[in-house]
């Protein structure tokens, strides 16, 4: 028979870490209370969510990898959220890629999951914040919980 792993969504025991953006916080504070939701319905308790809060997206990649260099704080998983929405400029591009990379810096000791929300508009990121297309903070934490059960099933 085949040999099948999958992570559960059950967070008890868990410590997590969720890095949030402080640019645009009027969205980032509905992704972080998504993820905060979510964590409390699957277990992790409140104690055992630490946020960190950074100015922008920008520099999430960087505080991932501190993260997880710390010798002081150890997490099952790592959430990054943040949102991104496109202006007149080309600092969107800029932006958003660089906040993309926090997969890169992971060094798979536990996982790092990407929350930020890149968007067109201000609407579009509303709707990713908890109206219309759910709540992509959410969406993160319970991704984190799964990927936090796999790894440590994986060994």
């Amino acid at each position: 028979m085949t040999a099948q792993l999958e992570g559960l969504r059950i967070g008890n025991g868990q410590k997590h870490c969720v890095i949030v953006s402080k640019f645009n916080e009027f969205i980032t504070e509905s992704l972080l209370k998504g993820a905060k939701d979510a964590y409390r319905q699957h277990g992790v308790a409140e104690s055992d969510v630490t946020v960190i809060y950074v100015p922008g997206a920008f520099e999430l990649p960087q505080t991932v990898k501190r993260v997880l260099g710390s010798k002081k704080y150890q997490f099952s998983a790592i959430v990054c959220l943040g949102a991104v929405i496109r202006g007149a400029t080309s600092h969107y591009d800029l932006v958003s890629g660089e906040a993309a990379k926090v997969g890169s810096v992971a060094d798979g000791s536990v996982p790092v999951i990407f929350g930020v929300i890149t968007t067109e508009s201000i609407e579009q990121a509303i709707e990713r914040a908890g109206t219309k297309a759910g709540n992509k903070g959410y969406e993160a934490a319970t991704t984190a919980i799964e990927m936090a059960n796999l790894f440590k099933e994986i060994g």
